[in-house]
């Protein structure tokens, strides 16, 4: 995934699980998080950053739609530790 990262000269889009998402932050190739939110408590289920990477996050943009579903994007503050 880095040398893809390296190698592209566009934006790479990845969707994927918790599990996917922290093994892309321990090899800290994530520039940006897009993070969409439903208004919906579950109650239950996996952490979405589990493990013990840590990011240091940014926000650098937040839209709430009308039906209260929030898109907030952050970018990395600082190299991620703990990898």
């Amino acid at each position: 995934m880095a040398d893809l990262k390296r190698r592209s000269t566009a934006n790479l889009v990845i969707m994927g699980s918790g599990v996917l998402i922290g093994s892309l932050m321990a090899a800290d190739v994530i520039d940006e998080y897009l993070l969409i939110i439903a208004p919906l408590v579950l109650g239950s289920g996996r952490r979405l950053f589990a493990g013990g990477t840590h990011a240091s996050l940014r926000l650098i943009e937040c839209v709430t739609s009308r039906t209260g579903v929030v898109m907030a994007t952050y970018e990395r503050d600082e190299p991620v530790t703990g990898a």
